[in-house]
């Protein structure tokens, strides 16, 4: 292996990058998105003709035997970070990265799923009424557009919103609930015990929840992308070429993964609410509501950290139940999801060059792979 390349060999064989580039992405319906400095983009595998969905369940459940294009889209990206000093300090920066993740990623979603989307005719309406209609009726009667059936923006604010709400409740509020049960039907006085129970009733949850997740196989094809993901930004981080032969001999697990980050977010949340001790229940539900940023600020700080130091024993011990977890969120993707994941890298790659950055152009960066 050349001197050039950072990459180091796992016992099963695959390569592992060992150097960190300021770049992340996302895995989306048939594709994936590359996220940089000052740049994002979308590829997609557009279906093949006749094969186009009509609906997002459609899309997902989609098994192309035949292969489109690569549709590939590009965006500038301004952080608000650059702006503004006092959104880069220690926690406040990782609220703020996530947030402007989170954005990109459901616009990406929208993007991918437009894609599978069919070219939809104007209807037959004589045909829909099964009746005769005579000339003037017919053209009397209103038009439904030809082109793209999309997805409203509409609808995806209301994704957005409904899957916080979920992860929120879900995560944090279930917990604290059945915690406090127990406490009343036990007569459980120590803060210790009930700190412990609620940690690990809101770990076993998340556990649960991401092993039912990936037992879902519509989103089988959504795994094997992230796994393309994350072996294509190991591939560049590690200095060969772009090339899904390249790409398919990294590890698909990535210390930057936001499965990774999730699970440190189930134990650092652990600690935080600790000191709190046993409070009224609307104050146990007001705090394990607002403490929501505080956790993830924290957590991104630690991730940030360990993919820094990745190459360290101590800390590769530490990532290993979250580089695990991600077996479950990622799966091995073919060549030629590979080449999709390259064609979203290679977009971002044409605008600006990680290698070359100087720290001004890194300021306001904060990325998760």
């Amino acid at each position: 292996m050349s001197a050039s390349v950072a990459a180091a060999r796992e016992p099963s064989g695959e390569l592992r990058a060992q150097r960190d580039a300021p770049l992340g992405g996302q895995a989306v319906i048939e594709g994936v998105m590359m996220r940089g400095v000052a740049n994002w983009a979308v590829a997609v595998r557009k279906p093949a003709p006749g094969h186009a969905a009509h609906t997002v369940q459609e899309a997902l459940e989609n098994e192309p035997d035949e292969l489109g294009e690569v549709e590939v889209s590009s965006f500038a990206l301004e952080s608000a970070m650059r702006r503004h000093r006092v959104l880069r300090l220690p926690i406040v920066r990782g609220v703020v990265a996530l947030g402007g993740s989170m954005a990109i990623g459901f616009r990406a979603l929208e993007v991918s799923a437009n894609a599978q989307f069919a070219e939809l005719a104007a209807p037959d309406l004589q045909a829909q009424a099964g009746e005769p209609h005579d000339g003037d009726a017919l053209d009397a009667a209103p038009q439904a557009p030809a082109g793209p059936q999309e997805i409203s923006k509409g609808m995806w604010a209301g994704t957005i919103v409904v899957a916080l709400a979920l992860a929120v409740v879900l995560f944090f509020l279930l917990p604290v609930g059945v915690t406090s049960i127990i406490k009343t039907q036990l007569g459980i006085h120590s803060a210790v015990v009930f700190w412990v129970i609620e940690g690990v009733l809101r770990t076993s949850i998340f556990l649960g929840y991401m092993y039912l997740l990936s037992r879902v196989r519509d989103l089988r094809r959504v795994f094997e992308y992230h796994g393309a993901e994350h072996k294509t930004i190991s591939c560049f981080e590690a200095g060969l070429d772009l090339t899904p032969v390249n790409a398919q001999r990294f590890s698909r697990l990535h210390p930057r993964c936001g499965t990774s980050f999730l699970l440190i977010v189930m134990v650092v949340a652990i600690f935080v609410f600790a000191p709190l001790g046993i409070l009224p229940w609307y104050w146990l539900v007001l705090t394990r509501i607002v403490g929501v940023p505080l956790i993830a600020g924290i957590s991104f700080e630690l991730i940030k950290f360990a993919g820094r130091n990745r190459n360290r024993n101590w800390v590769r011990a530490l990532m290993w139940p979250g580089l695990k977890l991600q077996l479950l969120t990622t799966r091995e993707p073919d060549l030629d999801q590979l080449e999709v994941a390259i064609a979203a890298l290679q977009a971002v790659l044409e605008r600006e060059t990680p290698g070359a950055l100087t720290a001004a152009d890194l300021v306001g960066v904060e990325l998760v792979a």
